[in-house]
């Protein structure tokens, strides 16, 4: 199979401290994995704030050069595509959705003109019927129309109505690949499904590959082919996602499982995960971090010596 994304070895350095006392920071350190052109998946990338899973992102996006390694889109280099056509080519078939989608749009701009400058840039659509047309094949893949966005500003839909508005503008151009960092973090909880769901049914219906970049261990378990654990910078375990998550083997891994408070517990005022985050904290203690080992299950796992 052809790979789609190629993810190798890839640092990304920051130098911190003063002129005299300058040193650099990994925000992402060896990072390698790659998603199939033909087998469209939900890739996800889970990490607590600070553990580079952003970063790693935005490398992806081309927004960062690695420091070391290489980022590969359909066999090219991502650094290297710099010239105004090849960029554009490239934003056309890497779309990114982000966080908070009121963020993402102007207050004072109605939305639907975000989509038809997209439909402009990268279909060429020119004619009304095609810019419409595009507009509205993209919005009805996300459940919505353009009859329900047309001339409305932003403050006058909901947070997910204006969630998929965001996912539709990215659907656009046709694109192979969506990176979504913490697409449902900012959206009402009732409303989370749906978007989850959503990403479900671009991977099923229309062959979008997804990377789901998430802090959030239930959705990552419902829709996730294959994940990647990050702490500060590293991957710690990676490989099929129930595999991973019903049976988590990194100290880290366990700790992020430990730390999703049980529905049992809601009003009893007991901290249950407390005694065992720390335990597994302990294990790490005075430990170096090695390569990443395979097991027998598909995953991979970094392991630690004394």
């Amino acid at each position: 199979m052809s790979a789609l994304l190629e993810v190798d070895h890839v640092t990304k350095s920051f130098p911190i401290g003063g002129l005299l006392s300058r040193r650099h920071f990994d925000a992402v350190s060896d990072v390698s994995f790659t998603l199939e052109a033909e087998k469209p998946e939900i890739f996800t990338i889970i990490g607590e704030s600070g553990s580079g899973k952003t970063t790693l992102a935005r490398m992806i996006l081309g927004l960062e050069r690695p420091t070391v390694g290489e980022i590969r889109f359909r066999g090219q280099a991502v650094s290297t595509r710099v010239g105004r056509e090849e960029r554009l080519k490239f934003m056309a078939a890497v779309q990114p959705v982000f966080q908070n989608p009121f963020e993402a749009f102007n207050p004072l701009k109605k939305v639907d003109r975000y989509l038809a400058s997209t439909a402009t840039r990268f279909l060429g659509a020119r004619s009304r019927d095609e810019i419409d047309g595009a507009m509205d094949v993209a919005l009805q893949k996300v459940g919505l129309s353009l009859a329900e966005v047309r001339g409305r500003f932003p403050h006058e839909l909901s947070g997910g109505q204006l969630q998929r508005v965001a996912i539709a503008r990215a659907l656009i151009p046709n694109p192979p690949l969506l990176i979504t960092d913490e697409p449902v973090s900012m959206v009402d909880a009732s409303l989370r499904m749906a978007i989850v769901n959503l990403l479900k049914a671009l991977r099923d219906d229309f062959g979008v590959s997804v990377i789901y970049i998430t802090h959030d261990l239930a959705t990552a378990y419902y829709i996730s082919d294959r994940l990647i654990i990050m702490q500060k910078g590293k991957v710690v375990e990676m490989g099929p996602a129930r595999v991973v998550l019903d049976n988590p083997e990194h100290p880290y891994s366990k700790l992020l499982k430990a730390s999703v408070l049980s529905a049992a517990d809601a009003g009893s005022g007991k901290l249950g995960p407390a005694t065992e985050l720390m335990a597994v904290s302990d294990e790490l203690v005075g430990r170096t971090a090695s390569l990443l080992t395979p097991r027998s299950d598909g995953r991979q796992v970094r392991t630690y010596s004394a």
